[in-house]
């Protein structure tokens, strides 16, 4: 673990510089070698606190080790990813380095050696305020993209490979829309025909009673 947090802290992203901004973090999902696989969340300490409070009221943290513990447990609660469609990664060996910014290290498994499909919900910092999470992941050879989870869009994001590099699955974003017009359209024909029908039929009733 001691290596990765090394490699992490010099050579991956960083939200260093908004370390007093609650509503910035990062997760970076990135391989290592040999198909090995480390994930690190950076926010700010005063995110972590924030989230801590609403989510452990019950119980409040009285030293840094319940605090440390509380935010394993509330990332593993919140933070989901499925590649493949297949369900099955798992966080091991999480460590928490405390500081103005807060990084949060696990040792990743289950991940396939090919990927196809990457699906990520992280509702880690949903009640942060304006909350907006960077999230990178990094495998070999592939280009190094950008995805932002917020509000907007749930905190979800549905990604595809394609030509080496992960990228937003537009295909079922655009097939949902032209569903959901192609409905549109034939609720709005469909009411249209009914009015018609409903205005023609009361015509012909009103003109045999005259």
């Amino acid at each position: 673990m001691k290596k990765y947090i090394i490699g992490f802290m010099f050579g991956l992203y960083s939200v260093a510089g908004f370390a007093h901004q609650p509503e910035i973090s990062s997760t970076v999902l990135a391989e290592m070698d040999d198909n090995k696989w480390v994930l690190q969340i950076s926010a700010s300490l005063s995110a972590f606190q924030e989230e801590i409070k609403i989510h452990f009221s019950e119980s409040p943290y009285e030293t840094p080790d319940d605090f440390r513990e509380m935010v394993l447990q509330h990332i593993a609660n919140n933070l989901h990813f499925r590649f493949n469609e297949t369900e099955g990664l798992k966080l091991n060996n999480g460590k928490v380095m405390l500081g103005h910014e807060t990084k949060v290290i696990f040792e990743v498994t289950g991940m396939p050696s090919e990927i196809e499909s990457a699906e990520v919900t992280n509702f880690t910092f949903k009640d942060i305020h304006r909350s907006q999470s960077a999230l990178v992941l990094l495998k070999k050879d592939f280009a190094k993209n950008q995805f932002l989870l917020n509000d907007a869009n749930d905190y979800k994001i549905n990604l595809v490979v394609a030509e080496n590099e992960f990228v937003i699955n537009e295909i079922q974003k655009a097939s949902f829309s032209s569903l959901s017009m192609i409905f549109l359209i034939i609720g709005t024909v469909g009411l249209a025909f009914v009015i018609r029908a409903i205005y023609y039929f009361k015509e012909r009733v009103f003109r045999k009673v005259s």
